[in-house]
């Protein structure tokens, strides 16, 4: 187990009190623009959130492309949100490269209070001894309480709140200050590489609206789902016109890049991920075992080391792919290798 969930281990964090939040009058219900050019122009910063994945790395080479033609490329700041160990290796410097090659101001921030191993152990703790609490105070035996699952799901996304939402929204305070007094609240484009079809849940999400929690008196933050409705081809086509490098996870055979092990990632991703970072999923069956819980509803981790121990036993270990495997499924072999040369040479022309 790792330091930070030896730390956690033993304690549950103090309880706070959450207030009820109000949102300032002067925050609109609804956009003034839906129109692409109108939301840069308007725009004080260009907020692009970057995860290292395919999704948000295509968004924000398309964002830029359109800034730099409206000569907007100096409000646009790339944010990465780092996520420790649990995410995969290389991904912030990933980040940081595309924004360098980009021509933009790159900004990472990260959590307090430890990784998401960490957090899960410290938040069983504490839900073990809320349930324990109730079970006292009813009259009934402690050791018979329910606990809730610790671990995030797609109806409690604490993982998404506590790890980027929370961060980014720091950054924006930051952003706003540096601004000075404009004599009106700042206004934030908060851009998200998030598609309908990933999920069900997101093809329900406005490509435009205004992010009204976020806001206050002081800034107007508008989220902008620049590639909504953009298919997984043409997501791999922005890859290969804008020449930034991807994460080679996906050549391994990932279809998405966020934590290594995502609750919400399907079962060949999650026994990829096992196969490539066997001590990382270690990890999360020691976490399992403390919390009592599955990682996936259904599926636990210890299920999933046993499946890819099975594959590796099967066919051998992974052995590392060609460069340029994801993507020339998509636009062929030969204008991968055009890709690949103009990446090795970090050729980039945004209005190409």
């Amino acid at each position: 187990m790792s330091a930070q969930l030896t730390l956690f281990a033993g304690t549950a964090p103090a309880t706070t009190k959450k207030r009820a939040r109000r949102i300032h009058p002067s925050v609109p219900e609804a956009p003034a623009t839906r129109v692409p050019t109108a939301l840069l122009r308007l725009a004080d910063w260009i907020l692009l959130n970057s995860s290292g994945g395919k999704d948000s790395q295509a968004m924000a080479s398309h964002v830029c492309a359109l800034a730099a033609k409206l000569g907007l490329l100096h409000r646009v700041v790339i944010v990465h949100a780092d996520l420790a160990d649990v995410e995969w290796g290389g991904t912030r410097k990933l980040a940081e490269d595309q924004a360098r090659r980009l021509g933009v101001r790159f900004e990472v921030v990260k959590a307090e209070g430890g990784d998401l191993l960490a957090r899960t152990v410290a938040r069983f703790v504490k839900l073990k001894e809320k349930a324990e609490k109730e079970a006292r105070d009813e009259g009934r035996d402690p050791a018979t309480a329910k606990i809730a699952p610790a671990w995030p799901s797609s109806s409690a996304r604490w993982c998404t709140s506590d790890l980027k939402r929370g961060p980014i929204r720091k950054l924006m305070t930051r952003l706003v200050a540096e601004l000075g007094d404009l004599g009106r609240p700042v206004r934030i484009l908060n851009c998200m590489g998030q598609r309908a079809a990933e999920s069900a849940p997101r093809a329900k999400l406005t490509p435009v609206e205004v992010d009204r929690p976020a806001s206050n008196g002081k800034r107007h933050v508008t989220t902008w789902r620049p590639i909504h409705s953009w298919t997984d081809v043409e997501v791999w086509k922005e890859i290969a016109r804008s020449g930034l490098p991807y994460h080679e996870a996906y050549d391994w055979g990932m279809s998405r890049l966020s934590c290594s092990f995502c609750v919400l990632g399907c079962e060949a991703d999650v026994v990829l991920a096992a196969r490539l970072r066997p001590k990382k999923a270690a990890e999360y069956v020691a976490v399992e075992t403390k919390v009592g819980a599955d990682f996936k509803h259904g599926l636990s981790m210890r299920q999933i080391v046993e499946r890819a121990n099975a594959l590796d036993a099967e066919y051998g270990e992974l052995r590392r792919p060609p460069r340029g495997t994801a993507l020339s499924g998509y636009i062929g072999k030969k204008a991968t290798r055009k890709y690949l040369a103009r990446v090795e040479h970090g050729r980039l022309d945004l209005a190409a």
